[in-house]
This record gives structure tokens, sequence and C-alpha cells, in this order.
């Protein structure tokens, strides 16, 4: 995974509240077993009409809203079953960041072990961003290591993020590469058990 300590990019606005993971990866798409490939299928029932194509209404169809990285949501982002293809969709699709007044927990746990940042703000910072994205072009700058996010408007706002998923977020490593740079002691641990055994 690729890591990153500030990131300045487009946002755009979800302002739906409740959005399940079927919304966000159907559950007909689940079958792949790469982590890739995803976001071509992320939002299907509402980024396509019923004859395959791409419906204009629906927020990320719009021109103005394409390469977005930052993606600001209502509460409750990410409720429903805890299927890992719900961020893995969203990153594919290009997300790195989401943002919301509140996640469904397994979700946002999702989120930070396969390197994508999701970030709890209260219910009026998040109006705010909603009603900002909404016109296009919008930017803010979500900068990791200070747990800030700012605009060019003015709007500047702190959030939290534990040490572990900081550090793991700011390397772009994921649980099984921490374990790996733990191989010397494993390693050295293994044996003496070893050790132990034979005597």
């Amino acid at each position: 995974m690729s890591g990153f300590t500030t990131l300045t990019g487009k946002a755009v606005a979800l302002d739906r509240v409740n959005v399940d993971t079927d919304q966000i990866i159907p559950k007909q798409f689940l079958k792949r077993i790469e982590k890739t490939g995803f976001g071509q299928f992320v939002f299907y029932g509402w980024r396509y009409l019923e004859d395959g194509t791409l419906n204009p209404d629906f927020e990320l169809n719009q021109p103005a809203n394409q390469g977005a990285e930052i993606l600001v949501a209502n509460e409750n982002f990410g409720c429903g079953s805890s299927r890992e293809h719900a961020p893995w969709a969203l990153q594919d699709f290009g997300f790195k960041v989401v943002i919301a007044p509140s996640f469904a927990d397994i979700f946002f746990q999702n989120c930070l072990k396969n390197g994508m940042l999701p970030i709890r703000l209260e219910k009026d910072k998040v109006e705010y961003l909603l009603k900002a994205a909404k016109n296009q072009p919008y930017e803010l700058t979500v900068d990791l290591e200070n747990e800030t996010i700012s605009d060019n408007k003015g709007f500047s706002v702190s959030f939290a993020v534990t040490e572990y998923w900081k550090k793991m977020l700011i390397n772009g490593w994921d649980e099984i590469e921490i374990t790996l740079q733990l191989d010397e002691q494993i390693s050295k641990y293994e044996q003496h058990q070893e050790e132990t055994v034979a005597k």
C-alpha cells in the first residue's frame, strides 16, 4: 500500500444518510477474489440506469466531480454488512479519504486496515463540507501528520486518529507488513522454542 502524510485533492459530496455497504458495492459483485477491480461497481445501483448507461443525476457521475480523492458523506456511512469489499471498491474508484459525522464501526476499521483514512467530524463541520463540495472545483488538504483538514476559503478543523493507525497510514503498512518487520524476533523465538523442546 502507498502511504501519505498530506493529501490535497478534490472533495465531492454524497449527501445521503445510512449509506450501507450493499449500496457501496452490491452483493452480486463480490465473487472476485482480488482486492482490485471493484471500482467499476461502486454505488452501482445509483451510478447506472436500468439500460446500463450512467445516471447523469448521480453525484459522482457529474463531470465536475470526476477525479475526486476525498468523499464527504453523511451520518452512519458504511452501515450494513461487514464486507471488506466496500473500502476496496471506494479505493479502486480513487478515494483515499472519507469524511462523515459517523461510520459503522466495522466499516471504519476495514478502511484503516486497507490504507484508507476515515475521518469523523462534528455534524456542523460536515454540513459545511457537504455544501462547499457541491460547488466545484473544491479541494481539501488533509494533513495526516498534524491531523488537520483545511480548504482555501478559511475553513480548518482538527481530527483524531490513533497513533497506531496514523503510523500505519503514513508508512503505507498493513498488518501483515507490521508482522513481517518482526521476522527476526519471531525466528529467534521459534528457534528458542525448538531448543527448549529438544532438551
